[in-house]
């Protein structure tokens, strides 16, 4: 199993951001992912869509508080964009190169993740199961982000790393943690 911790950092010249940090793990054992990120600190100030009854998959979940990761497989082009909004409404993405190609991906029809709200943390655990797109064989490059928007509606972009002149989480050289093939 290959277990690692992560904090993510504002994108840099960001002038105003929340109070709060954003910290969690990933870990790849046999073909099962497993990420949770912890947001820490004034979530007040944090617009957090509520629970939904009936999670869906929706369409540009990005432009509110939203967790994201990118999967890639090491040497391919390809990527994978995985949206968790705090509310239980998810999407994925696949792409054949950089921006290039989206679709959603159709190999999952739902994807279950827990979320946990208290009055100075959310926290979101998902366990995936990469057989439906990707092999045991294939090393993995991944990007872990957020978007955090305010009650003020100011939005701020948080990563591992922030590799562009502007916030750009399809970077390729920004899928800097490495999940090595599963043998």
């Amino acid at each position: 199993m290959n277990h690692q911790l992560f904090s993510l950092q504002p994108f840099p010249g960001t002038k105003k951001f929340p109070d709060v940090k954003i910290a969690g793990n990933i870990a790849r054992h046999s073909n099962n992912l497993t990420i949770q990120y912890s947001l820490l600190g004034d979530i007040k100030e944090i617009a957090i869509t509520p629970p939904s009854a009936t999670p869906l998959r929706k369409h540009g979940l990005w432009q509110n508080t939203c967790f994201e990761f990118f999967i890639g497989v090491r040497n391919s082009p390809q990527y994978w964009e995985f949206n968790l909004s705090p509310c239980g409404d998810w999407n994925i993405y696949r792409f054949d190169d950089y921006r290039q190609g989206m679709q959603e991906e159709a190999a999952f029809s739902t994807l279950p993740f827990m979320v946990q709200q208290q009055a100075e943390s959310v926290e979101i655990n998902l366990n995936l199961d990469l057989d439906k797109i990707i092999s045991t064989e294939q090393a993995l490059e991944v990007a872990i982000t957020t978007v955090i928007k305010t009650q003020d509606g100011d939005v701020t972009y948080w990563a591992l790393t922030h590799r562009g002149a502007e916030a750009d989480f399809h970077l390729r050289d920004s899928f800097i943690l490495e999940l090595p093939a599963v043998n």
